[in-house]
């Protein structure tokens, strides 16, 4: 008797030990991201992140008992992430979705999953018309910071400095949109402050980009904020530079969120003969990127990151790392989701209060694999972000010389920045123009006439056909609705208000 005794006591202690279930806990896990390589976000590139946080997850006593089985779906960055979600039967329906990243594919995903209660992670998603969360995308947390979060680092050093207007240039592609929606939180932000803006938008797929064209519309903007290729950057950072506009009364920005290697020491070489003028046109421009702190662990994770990457035959840079944030932001997905599953579990839930398990990851700061990583109460990640400048014009060597932290909204400034940089010493005036376009006063003087007698044919014109020009006027917005839907389609999707596709 004191035997079996002996062994109840055992087991009740097993059974009420921290951190342990008293059964394995299944969660099926879809990954929705692009097999093509030549994303920065393909799975092949993310998913030894997310083998990483499995195992990490494995060894942690607290998640004793949670199994994660992953499943990589091809998202193609289009529709096929909806079907493969939507084909799945009711009992086979995943736990979680990590992705997709591309914006009109994750649009369409995280509506469905939101409304069959499934939690969705992305280290994408970034625009802006996710930051309402409502029913349809009450399901998203975003672990990667938005373009919104971006945009306040523009907003604070517009505030710091005294600026006061904007010009904003972007690349829009229509297709993924990765410029429009990057200057889409920029235009946002910065119109909630009353900051004056103007833009010019070209698509480089289609045509070729005037750049000196371009830089001839920013004369009167204090700030010129451009979003685009690096070889693009290259051109209008020259054609500014021929204008002289580099020097004293405006300051350039480049936004590079994604790919290190577009920006910094000898971005501006191509091995032509511009290369020294572009070094100099270089000396004036600042990019604004993610800042990227690291802690030992990091080391560790990223040397992982190389070894299967070169193992896909996967091209690494060997002076680049090998960790993009895709890789940090889903690895740290599938610790943030078992930390808040965790938590909602211990308080008598299932994995299947899809609701109560993404508001649980909500409002929260926990470890990341590179740092800390805060979650703002939408949940959405806040953001710390770099400026980054040449600062030895001879060398052509890059420096951080601000760093803005999106949690505090705080500047840290560099010992490399200097306050010259970033204030204007004389103020950005139009292009001067001839007033009569290159005509004589007497020709002026005829235009004028001219004019004032074809006002009064036009008048006699208007009352005699001014039933017919009613019958026009009523029949074109008619028309125009008609033409401008499909291209609305895209647009509404995600609720997009900066401009028409």
């Amino acid at each position: 008797m004191s035997c079996f005794m002996s062994l109840c006591l055992s087991i009740w202690v097993v059974l009420m030990m921290p951190g342990r279930t008293s059964a394995q806990t299944n969660i099926d896990v879809m990954v929705m991201l692009p097999r093509n390589n030549t994303y920065l976000f393909s799975y092949q590139r993310v998913s030894p992140a997310i083998e990483y946080a499995k195992k990490i997850l494995g060894r942690d006593e607290l998640f004793a008992g949670l199994k994660f089985n992953v499943q990589y779906q091809n998202s193609a960055c289009g529709m096929d992430a909806l079907y493969a979600l939507v084909d799945k039967q009711r009992d086979e329906r995943p736990d979680l979705i990590l992705g997709p990243v591309c914006e009109y594919t994750a649009a369409s995903v995280v509506r469905v999953a939101s409304h069959w209660n499934i939690p969705v992670i992305s280290a994408g998603a970034l625009a802006t018309g996710f930051n309402v969360k409502g029913i349809e995308y009450s399901h998203l947390t975003r672990i990667a910071p938005t373009y919104l979060k971006m945009a306040e680092t523009f907003q604070a050093m517009f505030g710091r400095f005294g600026w006061r207007t904007a010009s904003l240039i972007y690349d829009d592609d229509k297709d993924e949109r990765n410029c429009y929606f990057t200057i889409e939180g920029v235009f946002t932000v910065l119109s909630e402050y009353n900051i004056v803006t103007d833009y010019a938008v070209f698509n480089s797929n289609e045509e070729k980009v005037d750049a000196d064209g371009i830089i001839a519309s920013v004369y009167g903007s204090e700030v010129v904020i451009m979003c685009t290729k690096a070889d693009t950057v290259r051109d209008l950072m020259l054609a500014a530079h021929r204008r002289k506009l580099t020097s004293d009364s405006h300051i350039f920005f480049n936004i590079e969120l994604f790919n290190s290697s577009s920006y910094g020491d000898g971005s501006w070489r191509r091995g032509d003969k511009y290369d020294n003028e572009a070094k100099a046109a270089y000396s004036f421009l600042n990019t604004v990127t993610l800042l990227r702190s690291t802690k030992p662990e990091f080391e560790e994770f990223s040397m992982e990151m190389k070894k299967s990457l070169q193992e896909s035959d996967i091209p690494v840079c060997e002076d680049c790392s090998a960790v993009n944030m895709f890789m940090e932001g889903f690895h740290d997905s599938l610790i943030l989701y078992a930390t808040a599953l965790r938590e909602v579990m211990s308080n008598g839930l299932t994995k299947k209060n899809g609701l109560e398990i993404t508001h649980n990851m909500w409002n929260r700061t926990f470890e990341g694999i590179a740092g800390q990583v805060s979650v703002d109460a939408n949940g959405d990640r806040n953001g710390d972000f770099s400026v980054v400048r040449m600062t030895d014009p001879e060398a052509g060597t890059h420096e951080t010389v601000m760093s803005y932290f999106g949690e505090n909204k705080s500047f840290q400034i560099m010992p490399s920045f200097k306050n010259e940089w970033f204030n204007l010493r004389t103020a950005p005036s139009p292009k001067h123009s001839d007033p009569s376009c290159g005509l004589g006063v007497s020709a002026v003087t005829g235009i004028i006439v001219g004019a004032i007698l074809g006002t009064a044919l036009l008048m006699g014109f208007y009352f005699f056909r001014k039933n017919y020009r009613i019958t026009i006027e009523r029949r074109i917005p008619r028309e125009e609705c008609d033409i401008g839907k499909h291209r609305q389609l895209r647009e509404d999707s995600i609720r997009s208000n900066f401009s028409a596709a």
